[in-house]
């Protein structure tokens, strides 16, 4: 099992996980040439991919989604909620898998665990996948954690965390009031210390890989959000990866 990110942030994420034949993509908020580049630094074509999973209706997460499923003929998974709030929307639907925000599903090689979030959405959801011997958790897009959340994370092999902010300099930063509120309120995003204490929560025996993501390009640093979950770790800064929005991060393997 492995996984890669075509890029993380506000102006578009995709993350790639793969075991045996399965591909899937988790989330699609860039256009179809630059899904084809970003694919093409990991090896792959879109041709590759067995299917596309939707975490929620936000254009950062699902810009490119529907047009790459319809020239490939890929299933979309989301919830009901977020095929509703697209749909209001008058977004065009190739072959759409409405899922249970609480009920595993199998494709292919991978089990996938959804859970809910609380973010300003519809009905989000984050994701553990598994290929039965290995776990990755993957969370972005929520204001706070849960218990729930924190039980779904716990023991797995990899993490991909989301570390949005740095609360200091959004409060700080130059974004109205109103925009401040909505980043730092419990439906937004984690900052850094929430995410580091959300990551203290968890049991973490058997990481491998720990990824910081959805970084704000504005209120934010790599350096800051490494800091934070090296802490909880007792670990070298550098061994925390960052997800950033022009690159994201090569393949990271599960061993």
């Amino acid at each position: 099992m492995r996984f890669a990110s075509l890029g993380s942030g506000s102006s578009g994420n995709a993350l790639l996980v793969e075991a045996g034949a399965t591909r899937i993509l988790l989330d699609c908020g860039f256009g179809l040439r630059e899904v084809a580049l970003r694919l093409a630094r990991l090896g792959l074509a879109a041709d590759d991919l067995t299917g596309i999973l939707v975490t929620h209706e936000h254009s950062d997460h699902v810009a490119g989604a529907f047009k790459l499923a319809a020239r490939h003929r890929l299933t979309i998974r989301m919830t009901h909620g977020t095929f509703a709030a697209l749909s209001a929307e008058g977004a065009r639907m190739p072959q759409v898998e409405l899922i249970d925000s609480h009920q595993p599903l199998r494709i292919g090689d991978l089990e996938v665990h959804p859970f809910p979030v609380p973010h300003d959405a519809r009905e989000p959801v984050q994701f553990v996948f598994s290929d039965g011997r290995h776990r990755l958790g993957v969370l972005s897009d929520l204001g706070s954690s849960t218990p729930h959340v924190e039980r779904m994370l716990s023991g797995c092999d990899a993490l991909m965390l989301e570390c949005n902010h740095d609360a200091d300099r959004l409060l700080k930063g130059g974004y109205p009031p109103h925009l401040k509120r909505r980043i730092a309120g419990r439906f937004g995003h984690l900052d850094n210390h929430s995410s580091a204490a959300l990551l203290a929560a968890l049991e973490t025996s058997r990481l491998q890989h720990l990824i910081a993501g959805h970084l704000s390009q504005q209120n934010n640093t790599p350096e800051l959000a490494r800091a934070a979950l090296a802490e909880v770790l007792g670990c070298a800064r550098e061994w925390v990866t960052v997800a950033d929005q022009e690159t994201g991060f090569g393949w990271r393997d599960l061993l």
